[in-house]
């Protein structure tokens, strides 16, 4: 009886010893696509949004124009209703989903550059809308039903479903008194009226869409066996006024600052794997101690009229946004192409060229750049002034005198350029 305890002992020994370990289960990622400007394909493990949306391109300056009281408002008026390119929406929606189901649509704010496709996603998809009151008042307008966009003004926490929650932070938008129109908190009081011959909005800061009482920036969880996974977006934001309380008619929504600590706070963080954000230098060293990312991915900086098409219209480059970051021990990754894609895990963050949604949409693994390109660019400029809604690129002397016959740096990419330059351009 003794032995046969002895062997039954010593068989479960040795089975301990042989039997491989039993591996925790892999929790779900999170995968976030650049689409171009602030818009975001977002995917948390089989839960998919779209943050955003543009892809139409509502013409540049002079289509848009400021008022005479202030020149620097240059997107308060349009000179005609602009339409959405639905085609192109659906192309992308196509090749980013396939027969996938989309399940939110999210609006950062009500400005064109932003909510102008966001409804156009929901009505192609029956995907449920979340954002401000002007954006679910501009989706109205262009037919989605009044129940498939919720409202949200700041401070709710959502269960999106798949152990993934997502907190709304009310945040501000860029600029200054320079440009009051754009910047301060302003909200549609109802729906806009279509053009009657076309059916278009007015496209204008000043008109149909206003930036919507500030924006919605979201703070993302995502519950894993072994952890939490964490995403802050925000799609614009001011260091003008970031500390100072956001009111619109008379009711208070708090400071984006402040707000963002109380969400961070809610959600028991004391950093973020990534932040998707926008400005440079001067909102990161306002933003970065409340959130301690741990990876920065810059977003909204190619421009606002860069034909879509064509691709990444010319590459980041933002030295001392890059030396702060690196100062606090923050990871700068930068995108090198429309439809970028990054997957965050227990491993940390990994770039991927997302190569087969690119060669259906037929952009290139990698925008082409050469070295005098990124000898021309001092820096991307919506990251110099923190204006993101600037357009275009702040650009050496060379540069201004080498682009001139191909009208402006931010459509220099090299097979736009002049065959003189050409080499130049790409060597």
């Amino acid at each position: 009886m003794k032995s046969k305890t002895l062997l039954s002992a010593c068989l479960i020994w040795f089975a301990l010893i042989v039997s491989p370990p039993v591996l925790a289960a892999e929790g779900p990622a999170i995968e976030m696509t650049w689409m171009s400007i602030a818009s975001w394909y977002l995917k948390f493990g089989n839960l998919r949004i779209v943050l955003d949306g543009y892809i139409s391109r509502v013409p540049g300056p002079p289509f848009f124009y400021p008022p005479r009281s202030f020149p620097k408002d240059q997107y308060a008026y349009t000179r005609s209703p602009a339409v959405v390119d639905v085609t192109s929406v659906d192309r992308v929606r196509d090749a980013i989903l396939g027969s996938a189901k989309l399940d939110f649509v999210l609006s950062g704010h009500s400005h064109f550059d932003h909510s102008w496709d966001t409804p156009t996603w929901t009505k192609l998809t029956g995907a449920a809308m979340i954002g401000g009151l002007s954006s679910c008042y501009q989706a109205i307008a262009q037919g989605v039903a009044q129940g498939q966009c919720r409202i949200v003004n700041g401070g709710e926490k959502i269960d999106l479903g798949q152990d993934v929650t997502v907190r709304v932070v009310r945040f501000n938008h860029s600029g200054d008194r320079s440009n009051p129109i754009q910047h301060f908190a302003r909200e549609l009081y109802d729906p806009p009226t279509p053009d009657v011959a076309t059916g278009g909005l007015r496209a204008g800061v000043g008109e149909d869409y206003p930036n919507g009482g500030g924006g919605r920036a979201y703070l993302f969880t995502l519950n894993r066996p072994d952890g939490v996974l964490s995403l802050f977006v925000q799609t614009s934001a001011s260091a003008f006024d970031l500390d100072k309380d956001i009111q619109v008619d008379g009711v208070n929504h708090g400071a984006p600052l402040a707000n963002l600590a109380a969400a961070m706070a809610d959600a028991g963080l004391k950093s973020v794997d990534v932040w998707i954000g926008t400005g440079g230098t001067p909102l990161a060293k306002l933003i970065v101690p409340v959130i301690r990312p741990k990876v920065y991915i810059p977003s909204h900086w190619d421009g606002l009229f860069s034909p879509f098409w064509a691709g990444l219209p010319y590459p980041f480059k933002d030295e001392a946004l890059k030396e702060y970051l690196d100062s606090q021990k923050v990871a700068l990754m930068p995108e090198r192409q429309y439809f970028d894609t990054y997957r965050l895990d227990e491993q940390g963050v990994m770039l991927t060229t997302n190569n087969e949604v690119k060669r259906k949409l037929g952009f290139a693994s990698v925008q082409p750049f050469g070295k005098a390109m990124h000898d021309a660019i001092k820096t991307v400029a919506s990251t110099t002034f923190g204006d993101d809604c600037g357009e275009g690129t702040v650009s050496s002397e060379w540069a201004r005198t080498t682009f001139a016959t191909s009208g402006s740096l931010a459509n220099a990419r090299a097979d736009r350029l002049p065959a003189k330059v050409q080499a130049l351009a790409t060597r």
